[in-house]
């Protein structure tokens, strides 16, 4: 595989398992050294490191809580202790509150807040920190949701619109830092095999719902990873501002 990103340093938020782990590797193919943070998963994230080093990049786990705006500094400010620059943020740390309607009496605002506070709020957070280090001609990629843009069930409100409110700010983010060719892209997957979607869904996708697909399957980690690392690539340095669904052509 060629390594179009080698000598480029990435991190990653949420490394440690399901799409976040599978970006990092993913990154690691193509030569990039990579950070990933984690918060509570930290055998996993070891783990995910060990592979990554077997791909001959450098790599590093770091605890961070995505949920604590004061923690995003200390983060960039260690990977930029330990690989010396900065070159892909993936903005990928997130948790999904779903299931109820907004006028659930029984509904769990305080979960719902968090999950406000490490979509939204902690993406910004780590935005804000990494923006002034990272390198002219950087990438800057938030992972979004095809519920961002569409909601096709309902109790997702919250969720669907701590995605959404990626999409305006990775607009801001791409005006603000195109002057140093730095790109802003925000990349909305639909189903994948996660520990969100088991949590959400159970370990079954309902037919209904895979008939509102063109392509009638739920994605793969890979193919979400393999958009990103495009976004992340030298192929991709005019393109920003751009919301791309990598969801079977859901609703369409």
């Amino acid at each position: 595989m060629s390594q179009t990103l080698k000598g480029k340093v990435a991190l990653v938020t949420g490394g440690s398992r399901g799409l976040g782990a599978a970006t990092a590797e993913a990154l690691a193919e193509l030569g990039a050294d990579v950070a990933i943070s984690y918060v509570a998963s930290g055998d996993k994230a070891e783990a995910v490191v060990e592979k990554l080093k077997g791909k001959g990049v450098r790599a590093l786990a770091i605890r961070s809580d995505q949920a604590d705006m004061a923690a995003a500094r200390p983060l960039v400010e260690q990977v930029l202790a330990h690989f010396g620059r900065l070159d892909i943020l993936v903005n990928n740390a997130a948790i999904a509150v779903q299931g109820k309607t907004v006028d659930d009496p029984e509904l769990d605002t305080v979960n719902l807040d968090r999950q406000w506070q490490i979509n939204v709020m902690g993406s910004v957070a780590v935005t804000r920190a990494a923006a002034p280090v990272l390198a002219d001609g950087g990438r800057i990629i938030f992972i979004g949701s095809q519920l961002g843009t569409r909601v096709s069930w309902p109790g997702a409100a919250d969720y669907a619109g701590s995605k959404a409110a990626l999409i305006g700010y990775a607009y801001g983010v791409a005006r603000d830092l195109g002057r140093r060719n730095i790109t802003a892209n925000v990349v909305q997957p639909g189903i994948m095999p996660t520990d969100m979607k088991t949590e959400v869904l159970g370990d079954s996708v309902p037919d209904a719902l895979l008939d509102t697909h063109a392509i009638r399957r739920i994605a793969t980690l890979e193919e979400v990873a393999a958009t990103v690392c495009f976004l992340a690539g030298p192929a991709a340095g005019y393109i920003t501002g751009s919301v791309i669904d990598v969801a079977g052509g859901i609703g369409i």
